[in-house]
């Protein structure tokens, strides 16, 4: 018995433009929506007038809410230094007691809009960027207080490793003003002894 011809099957080849079109909307959002997930939160007001060539130099990490990439490091430091590319050259830096040994990480911010205004991205891990929004700053540069995009995250920081007196309550009563879950923000040890001494 003769075989029966196959059927042929017409195909229509669909237009490019659409998957095209999809492809930039969906770009755009993530775009949109990397950009969103390091801006100040929401409610949050950064410091103005911010100087870079003055908030440069050495910080110590005085109190913070812990995270995996910070969690049991003692004697916690910060350095800030302006790239050859106008960007801002971040090396974190602390003492891990259980294992004995330093620990480093070196990162790269850039401001989100203006470079007078305190709020910037900062990256450890390639292209993917965190919030660091400084929130309270003393006028001579001395220390200061950072969240990040969110108030999961929060860092008080010092030029020396006690902050001045009064400075302490005033940036905590600001930290609950905005809404900071005061329980967990921790204070670090900064000297070899793992002692906190901390002016009232």
């Amino acid at each position: 018995m003769a075989r029966s011809p196959a059927p042929r099957y017409r195909t229509h080849r669909r237009p490019l433009w659409p998957l095209a079109l999809g492809a930039a909307a969906v770009g755009a959002a993530l775009a949109f929506s990397a950009s969103a997930s390091v801006r100040a939160p929401r409610g949050i007001e950064v410091v103005e007038d911010f100087n870079l060539d003055r908030y440069a130099g050495h910080w110590y990490e005085l109190a913070r809410i812990d995270h995996r990439f910070e969690k049991g490091l003692v004697q916690t430091s910060a350095h800030y230094s302006r790239g050859p590319d106008g960007s801002v050259q971040v090396l974190n830096r602390g003492f891990d007691p259980a294992r004995k040994r330093w620990r480093e990480s070196r990162g790269r911010a850039v401001f989100i809009g203006r470079p007078d205004q305190a709020s910037l991205k900062v990256s450890f891990f390639g292209p993917f960027y965190g919030g660091y929004h400084v929130v309270a700053l003393d006028e001579d540069y001395r220390w200061a207080m950072v969240v990040g995009a969110s108030l999961d995250y929060l860092w008080i920081l010092s030029r020396t490793p006690t902050l001045p007196r009064g400075v302490r309550p005033r940036l905590l009563a600001q930290a609950r003003a905005m809404g900071v879950d005061m329980d967990r923000i921790v204070w670090v040890p900064q000297d070899e002894d793992g002692a906190v001494r901390i002016a009232a």
